[in-house]
């Protein structure tokens, strides 16, 4: 898949924005989290549910500082490489993000620096540092059957099915390639 190994322990590479770094998405995981990598492999051209969790559930991003800095790196030209990030919504305490792998980078990879870049925004943003999100995240592969459309209008509805918000247009922090 072209993937690149390298770094101190061989873990995989992610090349992006800001330049290459390991991805340590499954180093010191905890036991339970092997279960949501098992089985997972990452197929160029195929699109993935990803839904990922704060750590803790802190509702880091109610605060509109750190939201407004994480939601800006989803758009940051060359963070994804060449995996299509289709439609996204970052919540209080979560994120989906609805990929398209390219070539490339696997799952993981696309996945860790979505993640790190976020992470290190609301951290900049807020003043501090620390985790945000979750080493863990799970990720449904997209089966021929399913409809992309729907899928994604699910994603973005999210934050009136947590009463956040009346309607989709009245939540800044979501955003989708069919617009």
């Amino acid at each position: 898949m072209g993937r690149s190994y390298g770094g101190a322990r061989g873990l995989p590479m992610a090349a992006g924005l800001w330049g290459s770094q390991p991805c340590r998405m499954d180093v010191a995981a905890k036991p339970g989290q092997a279960a949501l990598r098992r089985g997972r492999i990452s197929l160029p051209g195929q699109v993935y549910h990803v839904t990922t969790t704060t750590q803790g559930r802190e509702p880091i991003f109610n605060l509109p500082e750190a939201a407004f800095a994480a939601a800006a790196c989803f758009h940051a030209p060359g963070l994804t490489g060449d995996a299509r990030l289709l439609c996204w919504v970052l919540m209080p305490d979560h994120a989906h993000w609805l990929l398209q792998l390219g070539e490339r980078d696997g799952l993981a990879c696309v996945v860790c620096r979505l993640k790190s870049a976020s992470a290190r925004a609301a951290n900049a943003a807020l003043g501090r540092s620390g985790a945000v999100w979750s080493r863990a995240f799970h990720d449904h592969a997209l089966r021929c059957d399913e409809d992309l459309l729907t899928l994604a209008r699910y994603i973005v509805v999210n934050p009136v099915r947590a009463g956040l918000v009346p309607r989709v247009g009245d939540y800044p922090f979501w955003n989708a390639v069919w617009l």
